[in-house]
């Protein structure tokens, strides 16, 4: 608990075709990771109409010098950064990839933007969810890889952690679904190569591959004829590209109608998913990329480049 922050938001929101805008206030939570006042939430939760954020400590001490110091463009994660502090407690980051159905876990967060550091319990109910989710505003974000949780989250306690039964944060809570019982976190595990380039560097430098691509399922394998049920089919949609000039996808060689079945010695799946293992990587790191060509299976190399400020 002493690890977890109330975040409050100001925002500017435009309420007319003619642009005019108003300031308007939202909640979330955030997780301390280092002493010096490096904070982990959810992207959503300091949108880029930001203009003001305010840190609660769970002793109820404010911070007002608070600025957002990364903002994640493939996940709903975001790092702040409180300014002038030192002594704050660091929370203690779990392996997520150690999570299985049924393993108890415990949220902490904002509740309702009113009760901060509410603590609830449940378990870990399914793993590798894709989510669309909306963030109330008109904007939404199509997210993978998520743990399902019957533990109650609720509006404000996005951005807070979802922790093992040993207290190690092994997930960042970002959604809800309209049913009782089913919330949303994402693997710790996501977000650690961002907290890493944020520790060394000081700033958000996030790798990509640059391929457009349908995820495989039994029934776009039958649908499409294809020799293998999971992994990804790189396609183009109207107008777009499947593999974006100059990216590092078109210097290794993927092709349209390409299917990647495994990047970095990893299997690619519904648990790990491409923007997943992406995500873990870092920029200059070359992996091997496997994909299934006219029924050859390839071996192809690719060195990551950072994600062009165009994203």
């Amino acid at each position: 608990a002493p690890s977890v922050v109330s975040i409050t938001v100001q925002s500017n929101e435009v309420i007319s075709f003619f642009g005019t805008s108003q300031v308007v206030e939202g909640e979330g939570t955030g997780v301390i990771l280092s002493e010096d006042g490096l904070i982990l939430t959810n992207r959503h939760v300091v949108s880029e109409d930001t203009v003001d954020l305010k840190v609660y400590l769970n002793d109820g001490t404010e911070y007002s010098d608070v600025e957002v110091v990364g903002r994640d463009p493939f996940n709903d994660i975001a790092f702040i950064q409180v300014n002038g502090v030192s002594g704050l407690t660091p929370a203690k980051l779990g392996d997520s990839n150690e999570v299985r159905v049924g393993h108890r876990v415990i949220a902490i967060g904002n509740a309702l933007g009113e009760y901060d550091n509410t603590v609830t319990s449940g378990i870990i109910s399914g793993l590798g969810r894709p989510v669309v989710a909306s963030d109330g505003n008109g904007s939404s974000d199509s997210l993978q890889n998520l743990f399902q949780t019957d533990t109650a989250i609720n509006p404000g306690n996005s951005g807070g952690p979802l922790v093992n039964i040993k207290g190690e944060v092994i997930g960042i809570n970002t959604a809800v679904a309209q049913a009782e019982n089913i919330g949303f976190a994402i693997p710790i595990n996501d977000a650690k190569s961002g907290i890493t380039s944020i520790e060394e560097l000081g700033e958000l430098i996030k790798p990509y591959l640059g391929v457009r691509y349908i995820t495989i399922t039994d029934e776009i394998a039958n649908d499409r004829d294809l020799s293998v049920n999971r992994g990804v089919l790189v396609i183009g949609d109207i107008g777009q590209p499947a593999v974006l000039d100059g990216s590092p996808a078109q210097s290794a060689g993927v092709l349209d109608g390409d299917v990647i079945t495994k990047i970095a010695g990893t299997d690619v799946d519904e648990r790990n998913t491409l923007i997943s293992i992406i995500g873990r990587q870092r920029v200059g790191d070359t992996i091997d990329i496997e994909v299934l060509r006219s029924g050859d299976l390839l071996t192809l190399s690719a060195e990551l480049l950072e994600v062009p400020s165009s994203f």
